[in-house]
């Protein structure tokens, strides 16, 4: 009896471990990339700050760039619920629009390791190419079903392709958010940031 019991509590703790060793993985290349550019660090690297072992490593991630994947993945979720205020057309689009790109640039500073390294890799490597070009086209989609649903914006952008519209105040915003975080003038003043991003949304879209 006392086997039976003690079994779902021993499954239960080694899911735990398991994901606490996976998160190890995850937060101490997060931490890494705070002050190494990507194609600097190796997996020993990591092993290191994680404190675990090749073999624990390799069951949880194929290669550092998987590890990369799964952070750029978690980032683009948050990005995609700072976007929710315009993407959900519940408030005032102007309005809107600068909350989201307001959030969208501290999203950016506190991920900006993470995501500069995967602006910076996915020229040069086909999984991360496939991968920032999918999250990418998250934002772009999110960008068209918005603008489709919004009869003064469809009014403002006329015979003008829209999917064309919103991957380019995508991409635009991708540029400027790197430059930011790479503390590039004058976008690394986060006002200006936010302004010149607001306007660009606004301006193409409702000629405000």
């Amino acid at each position: 009896m006392s086997s039976k019991r003690t079994a779902p509590a021993a499954r239960r703790s080694g899911v735990a471990a398991s994901a606490e060793l996976r998160e190890r993985i995850l937060s101490a290349t997060r931490e890494l990339l705070r002050e190494r550019r990507f194609d600097t660090l190796s997996v020993s690297d990591i092993l290191t700050a994680a404190k675990v072992s090749r073999a624990s490593f390799y069951f949880y991630f194929p290669s550092k760039q998987a590890v990369l994947a799964e952070l750029v993945r978690e980032a683009v979720t948050r990005g995609q619920q700072a976007a929710e205020p315009w993407t959900g057309g519940r408030q005032d689009p102007a309005a809107a629009l600068r909350a989201g790109v307001t959030d969208g640039a501290r999203l950016w500073r506190a991920n900006a390791g993470v995501l500069m390294a995967i602006v910076e890799s996915w020229g040069s490597d086909d999984d991360l190419r496939a991968l920032w070009l999918e999250q990418m086209d998250l934002f772009t989609e999110a960008a068209v079903a918005r603008i489709r649903s919004d009869p003064e914006a469809l009014r403002h952008l006329g015979d003008a392709d829209v999917r064309a519209v919103a991957a380019s105040l995508t991409w635009l915003g991708e540029r400027l958010y790197y430059l930011a975080a790479s503390g590039v003038p004058p976008f690394d003043d986060e006002q200006v940031l936010v302004d010149v991003l607001t306007n660009a949304w606004t301006s193409l879209l409702y000629g405000r």
